[in-house]
C-alpha cells in the first residue's frame, strides 16, 4: 500500500525570520521531524508514504497533522493526545547557514509513543520502513520503535535507518551511542553524517568507517554525508563519492532528510539489489539525492523546503558542482 513508512518524531521547528520594529529576533512556525522531513520529500517525488507518531492536541498538533495531509503524507498512524504539548525546537542559523538547535521537550509528545499504539498495517504493506534516533533518546517512544522496526523486519521490508543524532535530547553521549549501535543490527541501509560515523565509530574516513560497519552488522549499504563536500556510499563492494551542488544556501535545515528521502526514491527506482550496485549505479543515486539536499538549503524551513523531481533534475543539468575541499 505505502512506499515508505517511517516512526518517529514531528514537531515545530521555529525558524529565523528577522528582527521585529524593536530590534527583537522574530521565528517563523515550519512544520519539521526528521522522518517526516523524509516521507515529504519521497510524496515530493511522488511516492505514497505513512507517518506513525505522536504531536499534542494543540493548535501546532493540529497544524502538522494538516500539512502531513497536505503533503499527501498518509496520517492514520499518528495521534494526538491530550497528555503533553507538541514538542517544539528552535533554530539558529549562523552567517553560512548552518544551524543549532533548542529543543523545548521534557516530556514532548513525541516520547509519548507506545508501542502497542502503533498501527501494524501501515509497516506490514511498506516497502521500505524508516526511522531515526531521536525516538530511542527516551521510552516509552523507544520500546515502541524498535517493536516497529522489529515488525518490519519480520514482514520483510527494507530497512532504512537515520541515527540524526541530537546529542543535547540525551542523558548522557555513551547512553546515546550504545543505544544508536544496538539499534543497527537488521538495518539494510544506514545513513549517517561524517560527524556521526566519527562519533560512533571513531574513523573519519568514510571508507575505511563504513567498511567498519559492514562487517560488524552486515549491513547492505552506508551513506555518509559531508555537508557541502557531498557525499560517499559504500555496499562492501562498490564505493562512490559525489560532490554537492553550488547553490545559495541560506537554511540547511532538513538537507540531510532531502538527502536521505530522494536517496530512497533512488533505490525505490532501480530495482537492483542493494548489494548489487555498481559504482556507477551509487554514483547516479548519490548525484540526485545531493542535488535534492543542496536545492532543500535554499529555503527556509524542512518540510516546505522539499524539492520536485524536476527541480532536482534542472539542478543536475545546470547547476555545477562545489569542490570537494
Amino acid at each position: 500500500m505505502f512506499d515508505v513508512t517511517a516512526v518517529g518524531e514531528l514537531l515545530i521547528d521555529f525558524t529565523p525570520a528577522g528582527m521585529s520594529g524593536q530590534n527583537h529576533a522574530l521565528f517563523e512556525q515550519n512544520p519539521g521531524g526528521a522522518p517526516a522531513n523524509v516521507l515529504a520529500c519521497l510524496a515530493k517525488l511522488g511516492h505514497p508514504t505513512a507517518f506513525i507518531g505522536k504531536v499534542g492536541k494543540d493548535q501546532f498538533g493540529l497544524f502538522l497533522k494538516q500539512t502531513l495531509n497536505q503533503a499527501g503524507i498518509s496520517t492514520r498512524g499518528l495521534i494526538l493526545t491530550d497528555a503533553c504539548h507538541t514538542t517544539l525546537a528552535f533554530v539558529h542559523l549562523d552567517g553560512h547557514g548552518d544551524r543549532s538547535f533548542s529543543f523545548y521537550r521534557n516530556p514532548g509528545a513525541d516520547l509519548l509513543l507506545e508501542a502497542d499504539e502503533i498501527d501494524t498495517e501501515l509497516i506490514q504493506t511498506c516497502q521500505i520502513f524508516h526511522f531515526g534516533s531521536v525516538s530511542l533518546s527516551d521510552e516509552p517512544s523507544r520500546t515502541a520503535t524498535l517493536a516497529a522496526a522489529r515488525q518490519a523486519r519480520e514482514a520483510g521490508c527494507l530497512i532504512s535507518f537515520d541515527p540524526n543524532l541530537r546529542l543535547m535530547l540525551w542523558s548522557s553521549e555513551a547512553l546515546a551511542r550504545s543505544v544508536v549501535l544496538a539499534a543497527i543490527p537488521g538495518t539494510d541501509v544506514l545513513k549517517l553524517s561524517d560527524e556521526e560515523l566519527l562519533f560512533l565509530t571513531g574513523e573519519s574516513d568514510p571508507s575505511r568507517g563504513a567498511d567498519q560497519l559492514i562487517a560488524r552488522y552486515n549491513l547492505k549499504l552506508v551513506l555518509i554525508t559531508k555537508g557541502p563536500r557531498g557525499a560517499f556510499a559504500s555496499n562492501g563492494q562498490a564505493r562512490a563519492s559525489s560532490p554537492a551542488y553550488d547553490v545559495r544556501t541560506i537554511d540547511t535545515t532538513g538537507a540531510g532528510d532531502a538527502f536521505a528521502g530522494a536517496f530512497l526514491d533512488q533505490i525505490l527506482q532501480c530495482g537492483i539489489p542493494l548489494d548489487r550496485l555498481e559504482q556507477q549505479d551509487l554514483l547516479r543515486m548519490l548525484s540526485f539525492a545531493n542535488a535534492a539536499g543542496s536545492l532543500a538549503t535554499t529555503r527556509k524551513g524542512a518540510i516546505p523546503a522539499m524539492p520536485a523531481r524536476e527541480e532536482i533534475q534542472a539542478c543536475l543539468l545546470q547547476t555545477p558542482v562545489l569542490a570537494d575541499t
